[in-house]
């Protein structure tokens, strides 16, 4: 029997990154799923994982700190040593960054996690990417921020500098990568409200400037990436947004 291929997607705990290891799992992948301190949630996403698969597929959940040099360095190390055919960068930190609050460590950690890691990885992990097994050969996925690429939210500059480095991240690696690995991004807009970031009034005035008048799902946001990594054969260096519109408003 022919080993399925393998994905790794980091912050699989929760929200987009659990949707998309549930959809990859239907697809029939292994999965490699990382977590920062949610254990119990990324094994329960594991458990899923197998029961939607009928448990044919091999899901290990590992450790990974975005932050930390070493704990990156040690992740990929193993991620090696498993075997890995597609890489979906889904982790990232998120919060209000006031510019009276701003400093240098808030700042370093915030692009650290959402833009250098991400990077670092994708580079470790090419020479295996290049052998990948996947029918388009390997691919990289990184999950953006529809805001970081037009119509900046108030009191995120932090945060949205850190994830506007991404869409050059994908152009580069696009060019460097090719043509054994392709590298795409996903922006979303609102895919599932952060719970108490907002007011239901303020949830409301957000649907109420996207075209298609409602905010989107997490199903849609990992049926989105498993289309980009597994059948989106053709396309690489671009950042869909998933936005319902939201970004021509």
């Amino acid at each position: 029997m022919t080993t399925p291929p393998r994905i790794l997607i980091t912050g699989a705990a929760a929200r987009v990154g659990r949707a998309t290891a549930l959809e990859l799992a239907r697809r029939g992948m292994d999965l490699i799923l990382t977590y920062r301190s949610s254990r119990k949630a990324c094994l329960e996403t594991a458990g899923l994982c197998r029961e939607i698969a009928g448990h044919d597929i091999d899901v290990q959940t590992l450790e990974l700190h975005l932050e930390s040099e070493s704990s990156v360095l040690e992740a990929c190390e193993e991620i090696l040593r498993i075997g890995v055919d597609g890489v979906v960068h889904n982790a990232s930190e998120y919060h209000r960054t006031p510019l009276d609050d701003l400093d240098f460590t808030t700042l370093d950690r915030l692009v650290r996690v959402n833009s250098t890691a991400p990077l670092v990885i994708s580079a470790k992990l090419a020479p295996a990417l290049r052998n990948s097994r996947l029918e388009g050969g390997g691919a990289i996925i990184f999950l953006g921020d529809i805001h970081a690429m037009g119509g900046p939210r108030r009191e995120y500059s932090g945060y949205l500098a850190s994830k506007g480095a991404l869409q050059r991240v994908v152009e580069s690696l696009a060019l460097e990568l090719a043509p054994e690995i392709r590298v795409n991004g996903i922006a979303p807009g609102v895919v599932a409200f952060a719970e108490g970031e907002m007011s239901p009034e303020q949830e409301k005035a957000y649907v109420s400037r996207i075209p298609l008048a409602r905010s989107g799902t997490l199903h849609e946001a990992g049926s989105s990436v498993a289309w980009l990594l597994l059948d989106a054969t053709y396309v690489t260096g671009d950042v869909i947004r998933l936005c319902g519109g939201r970004s021509l408003t």
